[in-house]
């Protein structure tokens, strides 16, 4: 009997979880905008439902085992409930953006995810001697606790989840920055080496891995230095934008309506995008910025940069509140990038100079030695040979 019980109750929990994947399938598509939009407290709501049925569950398992009838039904009405949230979520996503859907999918497949847990470990427990569920089976009820709570945290709007976006990108500029400040010039006195063996001493620093010291912004020479610095007051001048531009986004969450028009919310993700694309610019970077720096790169990284500030401009001025703090950030940030790309010209020139310098001190050293070696005398002019083989001597008089 017991056999015959738990083929059922695995029959019942396949067909539920059929029914739960194949209504999560209806998440990725974009509702109809004939529908009513739910709001995102009714959702959370119904998550709490599903973190009762879930403790309800659990307590099937508290004593003793339990019957099968008692399973199946609480297992019905679990999943009934969960297909009750998945279905205010998918309402909950008229007018969102992509970053909202992405935010909600996110926090939704994880109450799926850990309902499946629970409801896969109950069947298996199910006749078995093992005690052991009784300690696994309130650990998935917490689970499920944990991500229903979880959904009280869920962006409700297409600007908060946008803002949290770019509060990422924001956390991930810092970490640069911080790492920019590490950087520390080459304790050893590069002045009172020789300058013919500064070209010898910059290829050992970088070819020879046993030379490298293990913190890689210890050996940075003066001018290598200056651009650091130049680099640092660039990004400081980034992670201000960043933060204007979060306070503007932010200054419009009283203005948004649940049937915004999809230019405004187009808005918001392309700034989104400008912004993200601000953050891999800054990590490029601070990855030129150890030895050998790379000067190329870091120009093409500042000519990104201002490019995609031009275009964080133009969006803002779109919307339909601005702030003139943006702008003047974007300013400053501008005027940094110009001090660092003069920067980067001296140093080049600077470069050149000690290039051609070492070239002249080589040539010199050169051709010293070639005066020491002392004077052969003039070259004795080399005789010709006829056909013969019989040089102009050995030729018969005419």
């Amino acid at each position: 009997m017991g056999k015959a019980e738990r083929e059922r109750l695995n029959k019942s929990l396949s067909g539920h979880l059929n029914t739960i994947h194949e209504t999560l399938q209806l998440l990725d598509q974009k509702p109809a905008p004939s529908l009513d939009k739910v709001s995102w407290d009714a959702v959370v709501k119904m998550g709490d439902q599903v973190s009762k049925q879930a403790t309800i569950v659990g307590m099937l398992w508290t004593g003793e085992t339990p019957e099968a009838k008692a399973v199946e039904e609480n297992m019905a009405t679990y999943f009934n409930t969960l297909q009750g949230l998945l279905l205010l979520s998918h309402g909950s996503m008229i007018g969102s953006g992509p970053t909202l859907s992405s935010a909600i999918l996110a926090s939704i497949k994880q109450v799926v995810d850990c309902s499946f847990k629970l409801m896969m470990e109950t069947v298996s427990s199910f006749g078995s001697r093992n005690k052991d569920f009784k300690l696994v089976v309130p650990q998935l009820v917490g689970a499920v606790w944990e991500a229903c709570t979880a959904l009280k945290k869920t962006p409700a709007s297409n600007i908060t989840a946008i803002g949290r976006a770019m509060t990422q990108v924001a956390v991930s500029v810092k970490d640069v920055l911080r790492e920019m400040k590490e950087l520390k010039p080459d304790s050893s006195n590069q002045t009172e080496e020789p300058s013919d063996n500064a070209a010898f001493h910059a290829e050992t620093r970088v070819g020879d891995d046993d030379s490298l010291s293990d913190d890689l912004g210890n050996d940075l020479s003066p001018e290598e230095m200056k651009v650091a610095q130049s680099a640092i007051g660039v990004v400081s001048e980034t992670v201000v934008v960043i933060k204007e531009l979060i306070r503007t986004i932010t200054g419009l969450l009283k203005q948004e309506k649940p049937e915004d028009s999809s230019d405004f919310v187009d808005t918001l993700e392309k700034l989104l995008k400008l912004c993200q694309e601000i953050g891999v610019q800054v990590d490029e970077l601070g990855a030129c910025l150890y030895p050998p720096q790379e000067f190329p790169a870091m120009k093409a990284a500042l000519e990104k940069i201002s490019s995609t500030i031009d275009n964080v401009q133009a969006e803002v001025e779109s919307l339909t509140s601005s702030s003139e703090a943006i702008f003047q950030a974007c300013n400053d940030l501008k005027s940094s990038m110009k001090q660092m790309e003069a920067t980067l010209d001296c140093c080049s020139t600077s470069d050149i100079e000690s290039i051609m310098q070492n070239v002249a001190l080589s040539w010199r050293k050169k051709s010293k030695n070639q005066s020491e070696v002392g004077h052969l005398g003039p070259l004795e002019p080399i005789p010709e040979y006829t056909a013969d083989g019989r040089g102009e001597e050995d030729q018969p008089p005419s």
